[in-house]
């Protein structure tokens, strides 16, 4: 008899949920506790108001604002990534004049050091970091040199694209020789708390709050260098005239390494930060961030670093959400079908600008 008393009190709590799916969820967790203990009836009684409260908050307007600014930090996180990973792509392009397909292979090489040095040694995560970002780096100006430099007066850029693609393919078969195919449980090197907000029910991930301002601090700096350093303004009379600039006195050949050099140090952070928030890694994992990164450097205008920080957020944005509300399936074909509405409305991205031809 309390059996049936017990299911009319929690029917009654049921009735009064806002709509048919939160209904229904309630009324499965009730079959489930009901049908699976035939003793404490208490106990249930406890277990299903919780969780009629859960779903009351979760269909309830502040629940479903709180959902939504959870997803859209989640989204400003990943594209903070992308848009650290996106400023390599953009200048390169920018000083150049061409496209490091190998870029997102470097990011998974800067993971597999920092897993080598952190899981498998031992050693501290600020010391894989470090490594990563020696190891990425000598990396970056050695691809320049060896694969990318010889072919800066080819007459056709398609040589270029092919060879950066054979790069990425060596690193990618380099990996699997190294560590296998096998997913690797990347182990994170952030370990601040995260932080609770409105009555815990938005919680912002220590991944999250260091890959936002790791990113904010990286554009504020890399601005800065640009603009205040002679090395940055050597970069600018490089990306405007290379024939000009080595006129002036400038090593261009010097220029381009440093620019790779701080390319792939940027890449080996965003890998730090990548496999610290999805922690797994394989040969393949910078391969998709990195198509990604591209898209949000063209998204934003390529060549442009404002560009690259804006195109990345927007991306990650469009991302998670569309992951969120409409489907995790679709996700990347909803990313690139932005991508190609934008480039119709205006080729040249968001800050992108037009280049004249010189004849």
């Amino acid at each position: 008899m309390a059996a049936f008393v017990t299911i009319s009190r929690l029917a009654e709590r049921g009735s009064v949920c806002c709509n048919k799916p939160a209904r229904e969820s309630w009324q499965r967790l009730l079959i489930f506790e009901f049908t699976c203990k035939y003793t404490g009836i208490s106990a249930i009684l406890d277990k299903s108001e919780s969780a009629w409260i859960q779903c009351r908050n979760k269909f309830s307007y502040r629940g479903v604002l709180m959902s939504f600014i959870s997803y859209l930090i989640n989204g400003i996180s990943l594209g903070s990534v992308y848009a650290i990973i996106a400023l390599g792509y953009t200048m390169v392009y920018g000083i150049a004049k061409m496209l490091n397909f190998a870029h997102g292979d470097v990011i998974m090489v800067g993971g597999f050091t920092i897993f080598f040095a952190v899981s498998m040694q031992g050693l501290p995560a600020f010391v894989g970091v470090l490594l990563a970002v020696i190891l990425c780096t000598l990396l970056g100006i050695t691809i320049e040199y060896i694969a990318y430099r010889p072919l800066r007066q080819a007459a056709s850029s398609l040589a270029v694209l092919i060879t950066a693609i054979g790069v990425s393919y060596f690193l990618q078969n380099i990996a699997l020789l190294i560590f296998g195919a096998n997913t690797k449980a990347f182990t994170s090197v952030v370990t601040i708390p995260a932080v609770k907000l409105a009555n815990d029910q938005i919680i912002i991930s220590c991944e999250t709050i260091v890959t936002i301002i790791s990113c904010i601090v990286i554009m504020i700096g890399l601005s800065l260098f640009i603009n205040k350093t002679k090395a940055g303004q050597a970069m600018l009379a490089v990306s405007e005239d290379k024939g000009a600039a080595q006129l002036m006195g400038i090593n261009v050949n010097g220029t381009i390494s440093l620019t790779f050099a701080i390319g792939s140090a940027l890449a080996a952070i965003a890998g730090m930060l990548l496999c610290s928030a999805y922690p797994s890694l394989t040969p393949y994992t910078g391969s998709m961030p990195g198509i990604k990164a591209f898209v949000a450097a063209v998204f934003g205008g390529i060549g442009s670093i404002p560009g690259a920080l804006i195109g990345g957020i927007v991306l990650g944005i469009i991302e998670i959400l569309g992951k969120a509300y409409i489907s995790s399936q679709m996700a990347d074909a909803i990313v690139f079908m932005v991508l190609i509405v934008v480039l119709l409305v205006k080729p040249t991205g968001i800050l992108g600008r037009k280049i004249q031809e010189k004849v």
